[in-house]
């Protein structure tokens, strides 16, 4: 899904994103339950999730009991094109608060595995961890590289997985190594593409 100004606006907020990441890590839930995960009342979260809602980015449904809705995320992934939203000042500054806030996630999620390697299996730990590496690429070439990495990440999100299966979490930041050296405004515009996160 591509966020649209409107969408990253109604998604830029700390329980909204937070709303988002429950159901789309742990599958449909109730207002009640996204509640009690997150430490707010079930009145708030409902208001957020129809926000939500009207933007597309979660669906009711329709398998509640009574008026109790049932919540799921609508995709399992969303991007953007930052440049589509430079002439919406809103929607710029929503966008750079929802950036970070992935940013910060990561460095939860990341700290909490820290915390828990000792205890998994060797082969877990071995194939586990980051690392870091450099390419020299044009826009398009940087661009057949993201589609490349997007195509290998959906072929394993579908695979078949078996008893010995776990859901692993894959990041991935690509951002100038040189930052300093901007390029003529004028270099060519490679295709668009989803850039935001994976499923969460």
């Amino acid at each position: 899904m591509w966020l649209t100004a409107d969408s990253v606006k109604v998604l830029a907020h700390p329980l909204r994103s937070r709303l988002l990441g429950e159901l789309r890590r742990h599958g449909p839930a109730t207002a009640t339950t996204l509640a009690d995960r997150l430490h707010t009342n079930s009145g708030t979260a409902s208001y957020h999730l129809r926000r939500l809602e009207a933007v597309g980015l979660v669906a009711d449904t329709g398998e509640g009991r009574g008026k109790e809705r049932l919540w799921a995320a609508a995709t399992d992934s969303h991007g953007w094109h930052g440049s589509e939203f430079d002439a919406d000042d809103d929607a710029s500054a929503a966008l750079g608060w929802l950036v970070r806030d992935y940013h910060r996630r990561f460095d939860q999620d990341y700290t909490a595995w820290l915390d828990h390697a000792e205890s998994w299996p060797e082969a877990w730990r071995d194939q586990t961890g980051m690392s870091d590496a450099w390419i020299e690429v044009t826009p398009e070439d940087l661009a057949r590289f993201n589609a490349d990495v997007d195509a290998l990440i959906t072929r394993y999100h579908h695979a078949a997985g078996g008893p010995d299966a776990r859901r692993v979490h894959v990041f991935r930041f690509v951002f100038p190594l040189d930052v300093d050296q901007v390029p003529d405004a004028g270099s060519r515009r490679p295709p668009l593409r989803p850039s935001g996160p994976a499923a969460r």
